[in-house]
């Protein structure tokens, strides 16, 4: 079973390549918003669970992607989906 660090380190190089210009890489932490705080667009937002579903070897469906609001939120589908 994957640890909640191991699982937050390789979510957070997911997200690295989708981040804008503007925005950091080491303001990623587990209480950001996606969206609202690291201005990641839509679109990416699809791009990024898709990699998450080939990293993890998982199914995130729809309506649990409107539920991966924050850093955070995207770690606990994943732990939740690994468990």
């Amino acid at each position: 079973m994957m640890t909640r660090e191991t699982v937050k380190t390789d979510l957070i190089n997911i997200i690295k390549p989708y981040l804008p210009e503007d925005v950091m890489a080491n303001e990623v932490s587990e209480d950001k918003h996606l969206i609202n705080d690291l201005m990641i667009n839509s679109a990416h937002i699809v791009d990024i669970v898709l990699d998450i579903e080939d990293k993890f070897d998982i199914m995130i469906d729809d309506d649990v992607i409107g539920e991966m609001n924050t850093v955070q939120d995207s770690i606990d589908v994943v732990l939740q989906k690994t468990a």
